[in-house]
Order: C-alpha cells, then sequence, then structure tokens
C-alpha cells in the first residue's frame, strides 16, 4: 500500500516542480486519480506527459504497489484555463 502523500511525494521527486493532487480512490492504497500540473509538459503530446509521470512511479507501479492510476496532466498555462 502507498500513500496519497508518498505517491506525491514520488511525482515530485521526478518532476521537481510539478503540483500533485492524488485521490485514494477504493481507500485500499492501490487505485488512484491524481492531476498534475508542470513545466516540463510543455510542448509534449499526452503520451510523454503520462510517461515521464509513470517514470517517477515505475517502481511501485512494477510492483503492483500501485495496481490502477488515471492521471490527467497539464502545463500551468492549461490548468488555468481549467480552473476558470
Amino acid at each position: 500500500m502507498v500513500s496519497p502523500s508518498q505517491v506525491e511525494a514520488m511525482i515530485k521527486t521526478g518532476l521537481p516542480d510539478a503540483q500533485v493532487q492524488v485521490q485514494d480512490l477504493t481507500g485500499g492504497g492501490d487505485h488512484y486519480q491524481i492531476v498534475v500540473v508542470s513545466n516540463l509538459f510543455e510542448d509534449k503530446r499526452s503520451v510523454q506527459r503520462h510517461q515521464l509521470v509513470y517514470r517517477a512511479l515505475q517502481q511501485e507501479m512494477a510492483s503492483e504497489a500501485i495496481h490502477a492510476l488515471t492521471m490527467k496532466t497539464y502545463t500551468p498555462n492549461e490548468w488555468a484555463d481549467q480552473s476558470v
């Protein structure tokens, strides 16, 4: 089991400027929904953005400590547009 704060910390290690929101979907610590906002996503396609996040969570995904993950990724400008 991985806590939401651990998921956030792992993502921030891989993407130091990231703003991260983590929601445990089942309460079991293995199904998460995340939103990640980072300047590193600039000029990257969705799949490339997701690869950056998966890389940060690679060990937990491989061991199935995180069994399911849904994510939305934004640049800061895109996030600002979402918030309006």
